[in-house]
Parts: C-alpha cells; sequence; structure tokens
C-alpha cells in the first residue's frame, strides 16, 4: 500500500510501533495465502466483516483494496447490500456511504 493512501493514524502507529505493523500486515498476506480464495474475493469478505463490525478505516481500506484486485464497485456494493437482513439497513447504509468515500458512487 502507497504511503499516501494510508490513514493518519496508520501512518503514526507504523512509525512508532513498525515491528507490530509489520507482523499485522504479514498476517494479512498470509491468511489471504492460506486458501483457495483469489484476492479479490478474500478482499470482499474482509469488507463485509468490516462493516459488520461498523469498523469505517476497514470498510475504506478492504474496498480500495478489492477494486485494486479486480473488484467492480458494483461487486463491493452487492457484497455489503447482501449483508442487509443480517446486520441491519442502517449498518448497510453506513458501509455504502464509506465506499462511497473511498471509490465514488456505487
Amino acid at each position: 500500500m502507497s504511503e499516501e493512501k494510508l490513514p493518519k493514524w496508520y501512518s503514526l502507529l507504523a512509525e512508532k510501533h513498525p515491528k507490530f505493523i509489520n507482523t499485522v500486515e504479514e498476517l494479512g498476506k498470509v491468511v489471504r495465502q492460506e486458501g483457495p480464495l483469489d484476492e479479490k474475493t478474500a478482499h470482499l469478505i474482509q469488507l463485509a466483516a468490516a462493516a459488520a463490525l461498523r469498523s469505517e478505516g476497514a470498510v475504506h481500506s478492504h474496498a480500495r483494496r478489492a477494486i485494486e484486485a479486480g473488484a467492480t464497485p458494483d461487486e463491493i456494493s452487492h457484497a455489503i447490500v447482501l449483508l442487509t437482513s443480517t446486520i441491519g439497513f442502517p449498518t448497510v447504509s453506513a458501509a455504502l456511504s464509506w465506499v462511497s468515500d473511498t471509490i465514488g458512487d456505487t
């Protein structure tokens, strides 16, 4: 991930605790490589989990990463809309707005 795309808080953490952040980033890489799912699917799953947790930063990150891995804006929206009966409309709506912040209207 390029430095200009990183949130300020994440960059500050990386400066203060580089071993910790490197380990977290390596864990993310390893778990995505451990199974048969492709990178796009993995980020869509992580995006859905981020939406369910109401983690705005993680929604931004995984939406961006899913796009970089080949997901379309429609696939990203669908991954979130599919959660409506599980996490509720208000949470889905919030996640869609966070995606819009990152990749534009979906």
